[in-house]
């Protein structure tokens, strides 16, 4: 049986505050208010992993748990959830270059599944994936088997041990420069890119997936990059300072 999200994330409302200065009563109150949210957010997500774990959460109830959680906590959350450590520190294998491992803002991967309508069918590459969190995220999201790309390997390792945390997780890391693999995935629908790095780097990946383009209809999700003209990609997402997602168009009709 499908188990049903019963939102059991909720907060209550917190102490009434008033506009003169806050009194020791008033302070240990709003300090006991946000120790029950933070109770509360652990037992919302502890809930969610041992339905990961026995396999029992499908898309649309991970979807639902995570999105009755408040914004300004679902990083928080799912961090809880996938029992994320604070990343390691960026190794010398880091090329000349390339950004340091940041994680992606849930919500920013909430409106990527979203703009490039991410579906079970797909498989979703992130380049520079880091710790495996947001190739997780968007695979618990939608169901779509995940690749990540990335050179350091104590990031890759640690995506390696959030996948033998959870055996339902279609994940696969990969360690190794994403400027000479990104091609040869050429199962990828999705290439989710978090600003991994730009200039001749960014440049060479692009002209490989041109050549994935030219076989299969893909999407390209850029977070914080601005993306070189190409004449085979189309922006197919709203206009955001943030985010941008393309699709490509060398398998288009003629018009």
């Amino acid at each position: 049986m499908t188990p049903v999200w019963d939102g059991s994330y909720r907060c209550t409302a917190g102490p009434a505050r008033s506009r003169h200065q806050p009194d020791i009563t008033e302070t240990v109150d709003e300090l006991r208010y946000a120790r029950s949210v933070d109770d509360t957010l652990r037992a919302s997500a502890e809930r969610m992993r041992s339905l990961l774990v026995a396999k029992q959460a499908p898309p649309d109830v991970f979807r639902a748990a995570l999105t009755s959680v408040p914004a300004l906590e679902r990083d928080a959350w799912v961090d809880h959830v996938l029992e994320l450590d604070p990343p390691p520190e960026d190794g010398p294998e880091l090329p000349r270059g390339c950004v340091p491992y940041l994680p992606c803002a849930v919500d920013v991967l909430l409106r990527v599944v979203d703009y490039a309508r991410v579906q079970g069918t797909d498989v979703f590459v992130d380049v520079g994936s880091g710790v495996g969190r947001a190739a997780a995220l968007v695979h618990l999201l939608t169901g779509a088997p995940a690749i990540g790309l990335e050179i350091q390997p104590a990031l890759a390792l640690a995506s390696r041990a959030l996948t033998e945390r959870f055996s339902a997780l279609r994940f696969s890391p990969v360690i190794g420069d994403a400027t000479v693999l990104a091609g040869s995935i050429t199962i990828g629908s999705i290439f989710f890119f978090y600003c991994p790095f730009s200039g001749d780097r960014l440049d060479k990946v692009l002209d490989d997936l041109e050549q994935i383009a030219r076989t299969r209809e893909i999407r390209i999700c850029c977070v914080d990059l601005p993306l070189p003209l190409r004449p085979w990609l189309t922006l197919a997402s709203p206009p955001a300072p943030d985010l941008a997602v393309y699709r490509s168009t060398l398998l288009d009709p003629p018009a």
